[in-house]
């Protein structure tokens, strides 16, 4: 399990970034740098990264489902997951 901090840092990254798409884009379709060098760095889309909802793991995450593998083998095998089976062959 990552730290609630981490968590929460990641969706406040997330709110900065919704927050000032539309600015961000038009200063870019504009080129002005200087105006896009004063909006809040967590700001830039860049410095997200995707973290699974469920336990906030940072790597092996897969974005269709938005957890982590783990969590996902977890879930998978529990059943909780519609139309996921263990392959068998």
């Amino acid at each position: 399990m990552a730290k609630e901090g981490l968590k929460a840092r990641e969706l406040k990254r997330q709110k900065l970034v919704a927050k000032y798409a539309a600015k961000r884009a038009a200063l870019k379709e504009a080129g002005d740098y200087a105006g896009l060098d004063k909006l809040p760095k967590n700001a830039s889309p860049v410095r997200l990264h995707n973290r699974c909802k469920l336990t906030g793991r940072p790597k092996g995450y897969m974005r269709q489902f938005g957890i982590s593998r783990v969590t996902f083998r977890e879930m998978a095998l529990d059943g909780k997951i519609p139309g996921v089976t263990k392959a068998s062959w």
